[in-house]
């Protein structure tokens, strides 16, 4: 018989055993029970689900596959995929708690990125969104919201005042296009309209129209790309002053931006400038329209070359809510804070269709007024050296179109 001592000592040792194989036992349960983004069981395919979920959902497109997932999604498949490399790393690493659907699956970064798409394309509601998915509400918000923030951060470069050598293409474009020498882009402004909690509404968020709204303006190029945007600014406000709240009005009027000069053949030098309507002042880097009926020859020429080139700013915002329809309906009680950010993300979106070379479909712009409803404003506010820069180039292109020689 063995001591006691050693028969203690062999107990220990078998107990020991069977713990460390219950441990290991469990930790294979765990890890086979806890997806990873790389795991064999994540989603590929979600296309295919999403499209038989979504096959009586009043398609007016071809069967052409590509063109049925555009319709949904508003980009190519290529640049889907272009997104999705950008936004992969934090959707992997740092992916939200509860992505799970109701298979038991860890949402793959596909999926994610065409949740949030399909939530800012449709402006549907979360619940809508993800009964089209297959997964919750709660998962839409943060899919969406993680996208976004991602976004924010990774497609910036999307978005950017233009090197020195662009502006000068971009010159050449406008004057080539329009007539317009020294134009660097368009200018406007849209109001994203929203409904706010009783303890959040005050008379600066209240605009003229009685709507509740943020405002968002943009400056684009010849080819409608977002250069600058500013927003998060109360739609209550008038659109001369949201001009002067920017930083790129800052910029401008030190000199920093729209610096450069040309001189025209008559002698006379103007400033680099963009176009706006009459809801902006006469600066020597904006130029707006002459007012008034029966004007001089000279006038209604360049009021025409200026609504044809300003029209490029309007198309854009009419593209932008087209293409996003969730800054183009009502939003319910939007986070006043998250809300530029979602705005933001949107006209990012908006440069890289421009930038991977897509093709929206022709219904997918607004028909009407990107902001239907709202009676234009108008700005008195006139600087003297812009009067006169206008003045000059009114009277050089006049004089260019009598004698085109």
């Amino acid at each position: 018989m063995a001591p006691l001592k050693k028969l203690k000592k062999i107990k220990k040792k078998k107990k020991k055993k069977a713990k460390d194989k219950q441990k290991s036992q469990s930790e294979k349960c765990s890890r086979k029970s806890i997806p990873t983004p790389d795991s064999k069981t994540q989603e590929s395919d979600w296309w295919n689900s999403f499209r038989q979920k979504n096959s009586t959902s009043g398609l007016k497109v071809s069967g052409d596959e590509e063109e049925v997932f555009k319709h949904f999604f508003r980009v190519s498949k290529k640049t889907f995929d272009y997104i999705c490399s950008l936004v992969r790393q934090d959707l992997v690493s740092r992916p939200p708690s509860g992505l799970i659907n109701i298979e038991g699956r860890l949402l793959s970064v596909e999926k994610q990125v065409a949740i949030a798409l399909r939530r800012l394309a449709s402006g549907e509601s979360q619940v809508s969104v993800g009964c089209s998915f297959g997964v919750g509400q709660s998962t839409v918000s943060q899919v969406t919201w993680r996208f976004i923030e991602s976004m924010e951060e990774r497609a910036k470069h999307h978005l950017k005042w233009p090197e020195a050598s662009k502006v000068e293409e971009i010159k050449e474009k406008f004057e080539t296009a329009f007539g317009l020498p020294c134009c660097c882009g368009a200018i406007d402004a849209t109001h994203i309209i929203m409904t706010l909690p009783a303890v959040e509404t005050s008379d600066d968020w209240c605009d003229k129209e009685r709507n509740y709204s943020m405002f968002l303006q943009g400056i684009v190029d010849n080819e409608m790309r977002f250069l600058d945007i500013v927003t998060g600014w109360p739609g209550g406000m008038n659109i001369s002053r949201l001009l002067r709240c920017s930083g790129f009005f800052k910029l401008c009027e030190s000199g920093e931006r729209l610096g450069g000069s040309v001189r025209l053949s008559e002698g006379a030098e103007i400033r680099e400038f963009i176009v706006g309507s009459t809801a902006y002042p006469l600066l020597p880097w904006l130029m707006i329209p002459y007012e008034g009926n029966d004007l001089p020859p000279y006038m209604a020429s360049f009021n025409t070359k200026h609504k044809a080139a300003r029209s490029l700013a309007e198309r854009a915002l009419s593209q932008l809510k087209g293409s996003w329809r969730i800054l183009h309906k009502v939003m319910w009680r939007p986070d006043k804070r998250k809300l530029p950010s979602i705005i933001l993300v949107c006209c990012l979106l908006h440069n890289i269709i421009i930038d991977c070379g897509d093709k929206l479909h022709s219904d997918v712009p607004l028909q009407d007024h990107h902001d239907a409803g709202y009676e234009e404003q108008t700005c008195q506010q006139v600087d003297p050296h812009g009067r006169t820069l206008r003045e000059n180039l009114s009277k050089h292109l006049h004089c260019h179109e009598e004698s085109p020689n």
